[in-house]
């Protein structure tokens, strides 16, 4: 069997039960270097560990395939959740093993910033430009629930669409320049947040990094005056 999961956010105390009974029995757990280095407490010493970069997972990805055909358990461990931003690395997977496999859900940092900035995801649009391809339809949706006027959960795409490029092109696309953005990068691991207006949103941020462009109406009261700086937003 193999089974795909997103191991939430960065740190293990977002990962569920069942995400770390399946990972910790498995036989073989593969995955993206950095994921991997991240449940590496869980794996078991007799488990096969199968690294990848993007250059070689497909190489890797038929390894593991062939593997889960010998009958063994695996694991491909996500970032985050499987659904929302690793979905073309699961079809990538079910390439490889030639049929549909099971996922168990992770916390996305989406969901953590929602907790973070205090935002109802009813009146929020998520998007994420963490993928291949022509994103330029995922840019015109950004617009089109900006001018709708509500949040946006944006997560960036290393390094070509970063935040300060998002807000830049918010601008020439019509967004108020005085709408008020936050970026915070490796939400779990430590404080680290930037507010102020779209206009300012200009500094260059790491590849940990996810965005809110709050609805005109929605910046909460404790950041009624925010001065470009630090958050407080407490460690998990």
């Amino acid at each position: 069997m193999i089974t795909c999961i997103g191991i939430g956010p960065g740190s293990l105390d977002y990962l569920t039960s069942l995400g770390r009974h399946l990972i910790t029995d498995a036989e073989v757990v593969a995955g993206f270097d950095t994921v991997l280095d991240l449940v590496a407490p869980l794996i078991r010493p007799d488990a096969v560990r199968i690294g990848m970069g993007y250059r070689d997972q497909t190489q890797r990805l038929a390894e593991v395939a062939a593997l889960h055909h010998a009958g063994k358990r695996c694991v491909v461990a996500f970032m985050g959740d499987v659904h929302f931003s690793g979905f073309q690395f699961l079809e990538r997977v079910e390439l490889a093993c030639g049929e549909r496999v099971d996922t168990v859900p992770g916390i996305s940092s989406a969901q953590i910033l929602a907790s973070r900035g205090r935002v109802c995801f009813d009146e929020t649009t998520f998007l994420t430009f963490h993928r291949r391809g022509d994103v330029q339809p995922f840019k015109t949706h950004l617009i089109h629930a900006l001018q709708d006027g509500r949040n946006a959960i944006v997560i960036p795409r290393p390094w070509d669409f970063m935040p300060r490029d998002v807000a830049a092109h918010c601008l020439q696309h019509g967004v108020a320049p005085d709408r008020q953005v936050e970026v915070w990068e490796a939400l779990t691991q430590r404080d680290a947040a930037w507010a102020g207006r779209l206009d300012e949103c200009t500094q260059a941020f790491s590849d940990l990094s996810i965005m809110l462009i709050r609805a005109p109406q929605a910046f909460p009261s404790q950041l009624d005056s925010p001065e470009s700086g630090a958050l407080p937003g407490g460690t998990a």
